[in-house]
Parts: C-alpha cells; sequence; structure tokens
C-alpha cells in the first residue's frame, strides 16, 4: 500500500482534536491513518508548537531528500564538451560508449537542462506548421506519385540506393542547394547549383548523376517544387526512377526534412547567400553531419555504413 504525508488539512485537524483532548486511537480512526504519524504530530505539538510549524519542518527536511545531483569529473566534463562541438548528442554520446561516463543519458540530458552544458546544442524541438495547415503548393503537372515506389520496389525499406531530395533556400530565396539523403545510411550529400531555376537544378543532377557509378541508386523522392520539374529529363537519360511525395506531406520524406534542419543547424543558414560559397564549403556541411554517429544506425556514422556498400574510390565522385 502506498504511503502518503499527511496533508495541511490533516494537521490542522490533529491539532484541534489534540486540543480538545481527544485521544490518538479515535483521532486515527477519524482521519483512517494509523497512529503513530499522529503520535509523532501531537508529541511535536506538546513541545509548544503548532500545526503550521510542523509543516515548515517537514518542507525543510523534504529538500534533503532524494538522490543528490551527479556531477561529472572534469576529464568527462571536456570529453561531453568536445563531442558536442562536433555535433553529438547525448544519446550518441553514451551509446557509442568510446568513453566511459559516469552516469546514464537521461542524467546527461539534465546536465544540459539544468545549465551545466551549452542547452542550445541539442537537436531542434517544435512545430514548423500549426494543426489544421493546408498546403496550397504543389499542384503541378502529372508526376510519379509516391505511392508507386513501393509497388516498384518491394525491398524499397531494407534496400540500398533509394535517395530522398529537396532544396534548401538561402537569403532572399535567391540561391539555392540541392540536398540528398540515401535512406539505409542516412548518408547527406548536398550539391551546389548555379542558381534554383529548374534548369540550374537539372544541369547540376544530370553532372553528379554522370559521375555516379551507372545504377548505384535506384530511386529519388522530391517534394513538390517547381525546381524539380525538369524531372522527366533526368529519369530517362540517366535511368533512375523519380516520384514525388504528396504536396503538403513533408512526413513522406522525414529524413530529407530532418536532415536539412540539421543541415541548416551546421552552416547553411537561412540568412546565408549560397551564392557566395562554392561546392568545397556545402559538401564540408555535410560531411560534418556524416561523420557523427546516429543512435537509429547502432551509434555507427552515416558515412561508415555508406561506406559499406559501395567502394571507398568512388566516394570522392559522390560528394
Amino acid at each position: 500500500m502506498t504511503y502518503t504525508h499527511l496533508t495541511t488539512d490533516e494537521l490542522v485537524m490533529i491539532e484541534s482534536y489534540h486540543h480538545q483532548n481527544i485521544s490518538v486511537a479515535i483521532i486515527a480512526e477519524r482521519l483512517k491513518r494509523s497512529r503513530q504519524p499522529i503520535y509523532n504530530v501531537i508529541n511535536f505539538l506538546k513541545q509548544g508548537h503548532s500545526a503550521i510549524d510542523y509543516y515548515k519542518r517537514y518542507k525543510e527536511n523534504k529538500k534533503r531528500c532524494g538522490r543528490r545531483k551527479i556531477s561529472l569529473p572534469k576529464k568527462e566534463q571536456e570529453y561531453v564538451k568536445e563531442k558536442v562541438a562536433l555535433g553529438w548528442t547525448p544519446d550518441v554520446i553514451i551509446g557509442r560508449a568510446e568513453k566511459s561516463i559516469s552516469c546514464s543519458m537521461r542524467t546527461l540530458y539534465r546536465r544540459f537542462e539544468d545549465g551545466d552544458f551549452d542547452r542550445a546544442t541539442l537537436p531542434m524541438k517544435g512545430k514548423r506548421k500549426p494543426n489544421g495547415h493546408k498546403e496550397r503548393r504543389g499542384k503541378q503537372a502529372f508526376k510519379r506519385n509516391i505511392s508507386e515506389r513501393e509497388k516498384d520496389y518491394p525491398l524499397f525499406k531494407n534496400e540500398f540506393g533509394h535517395i530522398e531530395g529537396d532544396t534548401i533556400v538561402g537569403a532572399h530565396h535567391k540561391s539555392a542547394v540541392i540536398t540528398l539523403v540515401e535512406r539505409l545510411s542516412k548518408a547527406i550529400i548536398t550539391l551546389k547549383p548555379e542558381g534554383r531555376k529548374a534548369s540550374d537544378i537539372e544541369t547540376t543532377l544530370s553532372e553528379w548523376f554522370q559521375s555516379c557509378p551507372r545504377n548505384l541508386f535506384k530511386s529519388f523522392t522530391f517534394d513538390n517544387g517547381k525546381e524539380f520539374s525538369n524531372w522527366k529529363s533526368l529519369s530517362n537519360q540517366h535511368d533512375v526512377s523519380i516520384y514525388f511525395a504528396d504536396p503538403g506531406t513533408p512526413s513522406q520524406r522525414g529524413l530529407n526534412e530532418h536532415s536539412n534542419g540539421l543541415l541548416r543547424k551546421d552552416g547553411l543558414a537561412k540568412e546565408m547567400d549560397f551564392n557566395q560559397v562554392d561546392q568545397t564549403f556545402v559538401s564540408a556541411v555535410a560531411n560534418k553531419r556524416n561523420q557523427i554517429p546516429r543512435k537509429s544506425l547502432d551509434y555507427r556514422t552515416p558515412l561508415e555504413v555508406f561506406l559499406s556498400h559501395i567502394n571507398e574510390s568512388d566516394l570522392s565522385s559522390l560528394y
């Protein structure tokens, strides 16, 4: 049976009964409590104190209850700060287990919440759009719908070579970066087009396809942005299946959307003019993220998983 502490109402009633010289047995019966806690209160009252004094003492004592706050040794704190600066999260630091940390993952997260570490480095939270939001974009001509993807590729969920793609836009909507994410390894590939028109996107993707081993990637799933309107020529020229998610359903490309948020956080900010940066820079941002272990990959890095499916000599052409 769970024990509950005496409430302030019960303490006041015990004090009242005590002044009326009512026995402890009767008080216990009326309050449906055991006798011992009532004896404790009455003995305290006999010393000239009040029920309020008893409650104040109880609250003061309760502050000393519970587990003491864990303080990590200095070397462990330095290690956590070093890994956080590289983009690692607490669950990755604990799960990867490259160095023993004398606390659990939950406790390490609490140290961030308490201000021992920089909380701003933790992953983003919250919704981008409110409930009930209706998407008004993406109503374009016929495209291959995402529903056809699993029919064409029955092993889609466990097969290497399926890409989710999108663009992230720079300052004043005048520049863009193409982001591609391989679903099985979660490896991110970033490409820098000359502009953000459909012709610019087509040219950059076509050049990248030519540098890839043929048929390494089986399918691509994009959103409904107009920048991908030249998809048919890409599909026919490079023999790759291209699909499109339903309008207003970013969850159908959830990995890509999440990866875009990480890239924004790591260096491709909304206020940045991507016309002022080159391919080397955007590749470096993606490469940093690809070398951070992921819990969903059993604490391996996306790069490690990606390399297990391709030859290392092909990696430079992909990045």
